[in-house]
């Protein structure tokens, strides 16, 4: 599994070859740094780790600190692992510590890609929004403040007691979300941009993680 870390831009849309208009998701995606490469002999697995953005000597720790100067990187604010196979071929030959990837050395227009993302949080929401419940009954059969309400949850006296995963009221978004095979429609290099096709999880700025 290869992929490369990125920013969420906004959407838009482009017409394909048969004219029809296509929404899609432009994500910034700058080089990312290899800064660790694991091995099974050294941490039991493949993986490379990739990390984008930039972080003050303020906010890292001396940890991290040390961990980016092995990697002769700058201090980085997100990181990201990636599972290979052997000799990382995903990534190519430019797969060593302390590279840059570019959009171009991982996607190319036409594949279908992994998308990950966080939600945008909603709040504490009722069941209406959260599950689309219809609410209880109408206005006019005597209801007074019940009509967004979830109504019964469970039996009475057997068995007394409401099941696990009923659907009620509580904290919504916020979670991890993937979305599989989207396909990308455009690489900009030059300006460091992927559009991918349909929506992607998350709000505008925040990263976003692209698999294939």
């Amino acid at each position: 599994m290869s992929g490369l870390i990125g920013k969420k831009i906004g959407m838009t849309s482009l017409f394909n070859e048969a004219g029809k208009n296509i929404p899609c998701t432009v994500l910034e995606i700058e080089p990312c740094t290899v800064t660790q490469i694991k091995t099974e002999e050294t941490d039991g697995y493949n993986a490379v780790q990739l990390g984008t953005g930039s972080r003050s000597d303020k906010r890292t720790t001396a940890a991290l600190k040390g961990h980016f100067k092995k990697a002769s990187a700058e201090n980085k604010h997100k990181m990201v692992e990636f599972r290979t196979a052997h000799n990382y071929t995903q990534f190519g030959e430019n797969a060593v510590l302390g590279a840059e990837l570019s959009v171009a050395d991982v996607f190319e227009e036409g594949e279908y890609v992994d998308v990950v993302g966080t939600s945008k949080g909603k709040g504490f929401q009722g069941v209406v929004k959260r599950y689309n419940f219809r609410g209880v009954g109408q206005a006019t059969h005597g209801q007074h403040n019940r009509a967004r309400h979830p109504g019964s949850i469970g039996a009475a006296s057997y068995p007394a007691r409401v099941f696990k995963g009923m659907r009620m009221g509580g904290q919504m978004g916020g979670d991890r979300v993937k979305l599989q095979n989207l396909q990308v429609l455009k690489v900009d290099s030059d300006k460091n941009l992927l559009v991918v096709s349909g929506a992607v999880p998350g709000a505008t700025g925040s990263y976003i993680i692209v698999e294939k």
